[in-house]
């Protein structure tokens, strides 16, 4: 991640609304503006295919995201029959759009039109658990899922959490005491927790910009990117996670490698004799009364891709948010233990965040896969590529889902404007 940051950082500070013009607006990059995949059937030139390896490029990205299942493998996270559980509204949209924040540009701005400024495909707010504020652009729609890419992972610590809770994984256990085939591997010494909190040394960089990293390799081989012809590159993630060897030490600092969100969810495979996709439905989708299916990318042998492979609705990751603010109770059943959530809340050591060099996200630490601000809202969050963010701020009583396509991958790219904004809006509603 730090390698992420330093690199991304030059430029996408200002990158939004301050005059850059490598890329188009927010509004003037809308895909229906654009014409991406209309017609019947589209235009050659409109046409976003798997096969030309340009469905992640910008601007076709921002019709992507909503429309993944749509160009690789995917399983369904089933809702069940339950009905959908139902949200109160108590509308502030004139009041929220109004909301003026320093964002850290040196610019005042709205928050309305700092929703452009991030390329937001959608947002929901809610208070007290009602909807206040909901917005929807581009290709995105309420009933439509988006891709969450790295908010997946919080889903995978919360519920690794709860099996740590009740005794059936053991924090302080070695990899291969549940998954023996990672001996010889960088897990081979690494406990449970370590990898939870990303504090595992490992030969593999989270580089979204360049074509090398390791996080292409993962791309690769879970199939989210198509293969090169006579590529040696593993085709599951079985294979890929075993290939990959320790380098640096184990529980020194954080190090965010998206992998250990796949190794974690091997081990709740073993112990549960659920994959992931059907677990998020046994433990959440279910009991949460979502409106929609969700769905996760998988590989070649239907391994579904714990470390940002999950689509959802704005509005079913809103209530997994609300579940969490609300210390797992939902309406009187308590779906994870709200001890759970009080020991991911305190998070770890900042000390061990402050090593990846991170100005944008100084006091946070990480915790279960989640990011914790240690701020004055006690907000703690999960983050995905492009501006995906789902925020708690308990001291606000207030839950944040967003989903964007922002043409920088790293959250460098808007959390200069995202972070004063969920702020100033926290603020406003402990007035």
């Amino acid at each position: 991640m730090s390698k992420d940051v330093h690199a991304d950082k030059n430029q996408a500070y200002g990158l939004s609304g301050a005059g850059d013009d490598r890329y188009l607006g927010g509004m003037d990059s809308d895909p229906r503006l654009l014409g991406w995949m209309q017609g019947f059937p589209p235009s050659p030139d409109k046409r976003i295919t798997f096969e030309r390896d340009q469905f992640l490029d910008f601007p076709q990205i921002r019709w992507t995201l909503s429309h993944l299942r749509e160009l690789g493998a995917t399983v369904n996270v089933r809702r069940g029959n339950k009905a959908a559980s139902h949200f109160e509204r108590y509308d502030r949209a004139h009041e929220i759009n109004e909301l003026k924040f320093d964002d850290l540009n040196g610019r005042t701005t709205r928050f309305e039109d700092a929703l452009y400024d991030t390329y937001t495909d959608g947002i929901v707010v809610l208070h007290r658990g009602r909807i206040i504020y909901e917005r929807y652009f581009g290709a995105s729609e309420p009933s439509l899922a988006h891709a969450l890419y790295s908010v997946t992972k919080v889903y995978v610590g919360t519920l690794a959490s709860d099996l740590i809770y009740r005794g059936i994984l053991n924090e302080s256990k070695l990899v291969p005491h549940y998954v023996p085939e990672l001996r010889g591997t960088a897990w081979e010494d690494a406990t449970i927790r370590q990898v939870m909190d990303m504090q595992v040394g490992v030969g593999y960089t989270e580089d979204y910009a360049d074509p090398t990293s390791g996080v292409r390799t993962y791309m690769l081989a879970c199939g989210m990117r198509p293969r090169p012809a006579h590529s040696d590159v593993p085709t599951n993630f079985y294979d890929y996670l075993r290939a990959l060897r320790k380098e640096g030490m184990h529980g020194d600092a954080f190090a965010y490698k998206t992998v250990n969100s796949d190794v974690i969810a091997w081990a709740m495979a073993k112990v549960t004799g659920f994959n992931l996709a059907d677990y998020l439905h046994q433990q959440l989708w279910s009991r949460l009364g979502c409106e929609e299916d969700g769905y996760m990318l998988i590989d070649s042998v239907g391994t579904p891709m714990a470390g940002g492979g999950l689509s959802a609705t704005l509005r079913d990751m809103a209530r997994f948010g609300e579940l969490i603010r609300r210390e797992g109770d939902w309406h009187g059943s308590q779906l994870i233990p709200a001890s759970v959530i009080d020991e991911i809340r305190r998070g770890d050591d900042p000390a061990k965040f402050a090593k990846t060099g991170s100005d944008l996200l100084r006091g946070y630490s990480y915790r279960a896969m989640w990011y914790v601000s240690h701020n004055e809202l006690g907000a703690f969050e999960g983050k995905g590529m492009h501006g995906q963010r789902l925020y708690i701020a308990p001291e606000a009583e207030m839950v944040v889902a967003r989903f964007a396509s922002h043409p920088v991958g790293s959250s460098v790219g808007n959390d200069p404007i995202s972070v004063p904004q969920f702020l100033a809006l926290g603020r406003m509603l402990q007035e």
